[in-house]
């Protein structure tokens, strides 16, 4: 039963407070008891709210329980106040209540407020349950005793500090039962055990752990499982337990296993407390290396410096062999001890690994002669004569047992500079050695040597002799230049002089310049001792080109005589020709640049005047008769385009626009009309001469030739124009003599007995046709161009 708990308070208003003043009331409150999760049946009466009132009053209740979560627990009756239980409630769900009482009069106007707080009293409905329904956890098997396992949690949702939510944890079972090994579990959930853990007895364990609470009127409990597992740890040596392979191998070789090493080893396979590791004790010098087969768990010996069989036949080894895992063991000695059982411990430290001796054979085979030093250094001057002694290499047989004949050789000789005694290992010089040589380098020329025995096959040994060659004055100062140039100028102009010596320190320079012949005015040195000189040019030197004499001095006072060739240029704008010539040559390719651009432009220009000025419409002239001046037609020749003809020559076109309307000829043979102006012809024909186009070979023939434009004053025969050009032909060919340059003959252009017939040519009284005689050459002339200028129409 649970006591119903009013707590009361009022709420002061001004009408209230006017309520008071003129009525008495109070409330009236009983005490009852309610359970959680009470069986029923509903409703049930909690109790009754009596308000001291004289005049009628009704009753409301507002709250959890009632209008707020959890709804529908309690109701009160709006006239008796008396208060109902409708449903049980749940602790765990709501503790307590907050309700509301109001009283109101009969006009339903506030009379008067209560609050009220009903706490609802926990019973034992539920039971402690566990965080987690599975655990599951691994331990190594050298874990020791009260080492903690895992720690599991339950909760209990009943009212906190009662019987009902206190509880407390009990391991139920165990699964498998080992004797030597025992779980427990304390107050806050921790798991231990005591003993010792054996994966070979269990490799897990499932443990079932309940927790149960002090109800007084009922105990509840739930439980939980915990499967533990048990890695296997070393506690099982491992043990060689055989050996296989031929436990030979030869001399001087690598790379091979002459035996393999077996263990066998009780616990898990694959697991780093079965795999195996080894050892090697005896092999000082490093000679072998043993490594694990990962699926067999073997070992296998490897030879990884070669062995010398002079060094003994045999190598005695000692092997042993041990876990990735450090041993661990755990005996159970006293189980009724207190606290804790006794239990017997042991680790590696106490157990020695399980180890072998093992012997290998070495195998004696040919070995090729080694030379006492493997590198050998010599001194030879330089230009030394043949025959000349360099150094003596020995070489010896490693072989003891049975020691082989060799003999000498020279393996590598880059310049040919030397021999050796196939006996005695003496070297000698059979050429002349020069320290400038190209196969010198910093003064040490190398040569391999090599002894080679009689073996099947024959095995060779080498060394390297390095000669470091001694230096002489046995090379003369050079120029590094044999021309140079200098400035013309008023003021004083030189250029430098460098000379180089291939003999080294103390044979080369800095060197001693000296200028021979007469050079007084004309150069002088300044300085003139160093690498480099400086040659001045003097008053007394012209442009040109110049040859000086000089004398160049080592160190030694050995000297070489040169002719340096000095070229004298005019350095107006730069001071050095060098820098003129190149900016010369930089201009000139520019210069080029642009003539090749201008030209191709200029080609591209005449081009394109050809295009549009070139016509494919030819025109005509027309003929027509006139009894004054006609223009012959001539049908020699087929119609040429009308191509203009630059430079103040007559053109013939078909612009109107252009055409003059005085003076008009005509041709016919079915040619377009021309009208073409006398007064502008003869300005035109008055520029040239006849006698210039003979001289510049401008006409073919003459004779032969039929012209498209003749002026006449009449009708003449074909004898007539014959007879007058055969005169102006002779009269040129009599001038030839006088002639700078030979006439150029033109190619002929036809039989000249298979000539068309000319229109007769009418011949007026006046002298107008001789005068036109006088001026047949400009006339013909500008004829000409425009002829040889057009395009044939087919």
């Amino acid at each position: 039963m649970l006591c119903f708990l009013l707590l009361v308070y009022y709420f002061p208003s001004a009408a209230c407070s006017e309520l008071l003043s003129r009525h008495r009331r109070s409330w009236v409150i009983e005490s009852f008891t309610i359970e959680e999760e009470h069986p029923g049946p509903f409703p049930y009466v909690l109790g009754t709210i009596k308000f001291k009132r004289d005049n009628r009053v009704y009753f409301s209740l507002y709250g959890e329980g009632v209008d707020k979560e959890p709804k529908g627990v309690l109701s009160i009756h709006k006239e008796l106040g008396t208060v109902y239980v409708h449903r049980p409630v749940d602790y765990e769900e709501k503790t307590v209540l907050e309700l509301k009482f109001e009283v109101r009069n009969t006009d339903l106007s506030l009379d008067n407020t209560l609050g009220v707080t009903i706490t609802i009293l926990d019973i034992n409905d539920n039971p402690p349950r566990f965080q987690r329904d599975l655990y599951e956890i691994s331990v190594n098997e050298e874990d020791t005793e009260g080492s903690d396992v895992l720690t599991v949690w339950a909760f209990d949702r009943d009212q906190r500090g009662t019987l009902n939510s206190t509880f407390h944890y009990e391991i139920k079972s165990v699964t498998p039962n080992n004797p030597d090994t025992e779980f427990f579990i304390d107050k806050s959930g921790k798991i231990s055990f005591q003993g010792c853990l054996d994966h070979e007895a269990a490799q897990m364990y499932t443990v079932l752990v309940e927790a149960k609470d002090h109800g007084d009127v009922v105990s509840l409990s739930s439980s939980t499982t915990v499967l533990i597992h048990v890695r296997d740890g070393n506690n099982h040596l491992p043990i060689i337990s055989g050996q296989t392979g031929s436990r030979r191998v030869k001399e001087d070789e690598t790379g091979t296993s002459p035996m393999r090493l077996h263990v066998t080893d009780r616990d898990s396979p694959n697991s780093p407390a079965w795999r195996a590791r080894y050892t090697i004790q005896g092999d000082e010098q490093e000679h072998f290396k043993i490594e694990t087969d990962p699926d067999t768990n073997d070992g296998v010996l490897t030879v990884v410096k070669p062995l010398h069989f002079e060094d003994g036949a045999q190598r005695e080894l000692s092997v042993s062999v041990e876990n990735e895992l450090p041993y661990f063991s755990c005996k159970v000695k006293d189980k009724t001890s207190p606290g804790l059982w006794k239990v017997d411990t042991s680790k590696a430290d106490a157990t020695p690994p399980h180890s072998v001796k093992v012997i290998i054979e070495i195998e004696d085979i040919n070995n090729p002669p080694v030379f006492r030093e493997a590198v050998k250094e010599a001194m030879l001057e330089e230009n030394a004569p043949t025959g000349t002694w360099v150094e003596r290499v020995t070489a010896v047989d490693p072989d003891s047992s049975h020691a082989r004949d060799f003999v000498y050789k020279v393996g590598h000789d880059p310049a040919a500079w030397v021999t050796v005694d196939p006996h005695t290992g003496d070297v000698t010089t059979v050429n002349t050695p020069d320290r400038e040589s190209p196969h010198v380098v910093d003064g040490v020329y190398t040569v391999l040597l090599h002894a080679v025995d009689d073996g099947n096959p024959p095995l060779t040994g080498t060394t390297t002799l390095n000669i470091y060659v001694i230096d002489q004055n046995d090379n003369v100062p050079e120029l590094t230049e044999s021309s140079v140039e200098v400035c013309m100028s008023d003021r004083l102009t030189s250029t430098n002089i460098t000379a180089f010596d291939l003999d080294d320190d103390p044979f080369g320079g800095p060197f001693t310049f000296e200028l021979l012949g007469d050079v007084e005015g004309k150069w002088h040195l300044n300085p003139f001792h160093g690498y480099t000189a400086s040659l001045v040019k003097g008053p007394g030197v012209y442009p040109g080109l110049h040859t000086v004499d000089l004398k160049i001095f080592d160190m030694q006072g050995e000297f070489g005589v040169y002719s340096l060739s000095v070229t004298m240029c005019d350095c107006s704008v730069t001071p050095n020709c060098g820098i003129r010539r190149d900016a010369a040559t930089n201009a000139a390719f520019g210069a080029i640049g642009i003539i090749f651009a201008s030209l191709f432009l200029l080609l591209f220009l005449l081009l394109m005047a050809v295009v549009i000025s070139c016509k494919k419409q030819f025109t005509t002239l027309q003929v027509g008769d006139s009894s004054d001046e006609t223009l012959l037609a001539s049908n020699i020749e087929t119609p040429g385009t009308d191509c203009k003809v630059p430079g103040g020559v007559l053109a013939v076109s078909t612009d109107k626009k252009h055409h003059d309307t005085v003076g008009r000829q005509t041709l016919h043979d079915g040619m377009q009309h021309r009208q073409v102006s006398t007064q502008d012809m003869q300005q035109h024909l008055i520029n040239t001469n006849l006698s210039y186009l003979f001289r510049e070979n401008q006409i073919e023939d003459m004779g032969t030739r039929n012209f498209p434009y003749k002026r006449t004053s009449g009708n003449a025969s074909d004898a007539t124009i014959r007879a007058l050009l055969h005169r102006r032909l002779t009269s040129v060919r009599e001038t030839e003599d006088d002639l700078d340059y030979q006439p150029h003959l033109y190619a002929h252009e036809g039989d000249s007995d298979n000539l068309s017939d000319l229109e007769d040519i009418t011949i007026t009284d006046d002298d107008s046709f001789q005068k036109a005689l006088k001026d047949l050459g400009p006339k013909f002339n500008q004829l000409a161009s425009i002829c040889r200028k057009r395009q044939r129409q087919k």
